[in-house]
């Protein structure tokens, strides 16, 4: 899952994204050190993974912001299946991250199979794509973390941007054109769900990602 538009507008907004990425990336190991050995193959809200699938997934992608930072191709990082040590792996990449995002890499040119952008926006991409699937992972596991208010703001804008309400179907089949070969052919994100007027920021962000948070 990562913003798919081909066409990628530079955001306005000129903060640092490292500092919200960072919690992100803490509450995400909160939630991975709560699961339990007897929900690895529960089901997931993300339903290409069940739980242990879904923590392999998290961990590459942050091994992957890692060598996006280093300057290292993105899809050079592909995930690999662990039967245990998931926290562990974690904490490692979350250490690589921190190492590998300087200044220079923020504003560096990042190019993705589907698209190019600062590597900045490639950083509010990956927070995005960290608390999605945070949610996924403690929702599985009945966890109920508290959310960062900026992280979730981030995150609902990056999405937003990336992935229009309409046509993302068809947005998406082109990107995977672009993808290299051997990628497996899914579909990470459903139509948009609606969701009531004032609902919390939280279920905003999956529901533009085609889950249904009151599921």
């Amino acid at each position: 899952m990562a913003g798919f538009g081909r066409d990628h507008p530079t955001m306005t907004d000129s903060s640092d994204p490292r500092p919200v990425y960072a919690r992100a990336v803490a509450l995400g190991g909160d939630v991975i050190r709560g699961v339990q050995p007897g929900q690895l193959r529960d089901a997931t809200p993300c339903s290409e993974f069940d739980v242990a699938t879904l923590l392999d997934h998290l961990v590459m992608v942050l091994e992957r912001t890692a060598a996006v930072g280093r300057g290292d191709p993105a899809m050079s990082v592909q995930p690999v299946a662990r039967t245990a040590g998931w926290a562990d792996a974690w904490q490692a990449a979350a250490h690589a991250n921190q190492a590998a995002w300087s200044d220079d890499a923020l504003d560096r040119k990042v190019e993705l199979p589907w698209t190019s952008m600062p590597g900045a926006d490639v950083l509010r991409m990956y927070t995005s794509e960290v608390t999605v699937h945070t949610w996924d992972l403690a929702t599985a596991t009945g966890q109920r973390p508290a959310w960062d208010d900026e992280v979730l703001a981030v995150s609902l804008a990056t999405m937003q941007r990336e992935l229009p309400a309409e046509g993302r179907k068809e947005m998406i089949e082109e990107a995977m054109k672009h993808m290299p070969p051997g990628t497996p052919a899914t579909f990470p994100f459903a139509e948009a769900v609606a969701v009531p007027p004032g609902a919390p920021p939280i279920d905003r962000l999956v529901a533009w990602t085609g889950r249904d948070p009151r599921a």
